[in-house]
């Protein structure tokens, strides 16, 4: 699948797999918590330091454990990854994106207002 596909598939179905009211809190956490932990990574790596780089590794392994462990509390589980390139792009942009996206847009609010879920 092409990086374009990939964004308009992802997309499509961000809706369906962001159901939970936990799953949805757990996001608006810790998807700006990945991104500040990668943008303190590259920071660290371009000051050469070791433990914020490490630190910084930690911060984004952790957001996104927590992001699979509020995926386990969907009704509709993620599509599973197909390759390890596949895992890293689909997770990039989800945090950089989607997920961005979904929240702008008016989405992550109407889902967690649902009063179905």
């Amino acid at each position: 699948m092409r990086f374009s596909e990939i964004i308009k598939w992802q997309w499509e179905g961000y809706s369906k797999f962001h159901q939970s009211r936990k799953n949805l809190l757990i996001h608006i956490v810790f998807v700006p918590l990945f991104v500040i932990g990668f943008a303190s990574f590259l920071l660290s790596l371009l000051w050469c330091d070791l433990s914020s780089a490490l630190s910084s590794l930690f911060i984004m392994a952790l957001s996104f454990g927590l992001q699979g462990m509020g995926h386990s509390k969907e009704i509709h589980p993620a599509e599973p990854f197909t390759s390890f390139k596949n895992a890293v792009i689909r997770i990039v942009l989800e945090q950089f994106y989607t997920f961005p996206k979904f929240v702008f847009t008016g989405r992550w609010y109407r889902a967690f207002q649902d009063p179905e879920l």
